[in-house]
């Protein structure tokens, strides 16, 4: 199995370089063929979203659209699929980026019970509570 590096799924999706495009489209043809699954990771995930939205500035809902399609595709692997696609539901609804709820999510499947952060718009949803104030 080959893991696909967020460069490559960029270019893949974007098709903003012909040459790099190709390549990657190359690549993801031939596992296809050969009925070899391609593994994308959370992380790569996470870096896809915030390239989109912040370099493309595609929005929220498309970005949302376009995961949720690669977490459909049959040729592609991800490491906890239902944390990713609770993380998605969790983006295309609430205020947080992607890595945000994902992290949520991945600190539930440890067993956490909330995420502590400073990110004030993520305190007001359920998982996130605000840092104890040191003394």
């Amino acid at each position: 199995m080959i893991a696909l590096d967020t460069n490559v799924l960029v270019r893949f999706i974007v098709e903003d370089d012909a040459r790099q495009t190709a390549a990657a489209a190359k690549l993801i043809d031939q596992a296809v063929a050969a009925d070899r699954p391609l593994f994308i990771s959370g992380i790569v995930l996470c870096e896809f979203v915030w390239v989109l939205g912040g370099s493309y500035r595609v929005p929220r809902a498309e970005i949302a659209r376009v995961l949720r399609e690669l977490l459909r595709a049959r040729h592609l692997a991800f490491d906890a699929p239902d944390q990713l696609v609770r993380a998605l539901d969790a983006f295309l609804h609430g205020k947080g980026d992607f890595a945000d709820y994902l992290i949520r999510e991945q600190g539930r499947a440890a067993g956490c019970d909330t995420v502590a952060t400073f990110d004030r718009a993520l305190l007001k949803e359920r998982g996130f509570m605000a840092p104890a104030a040191v003394t």
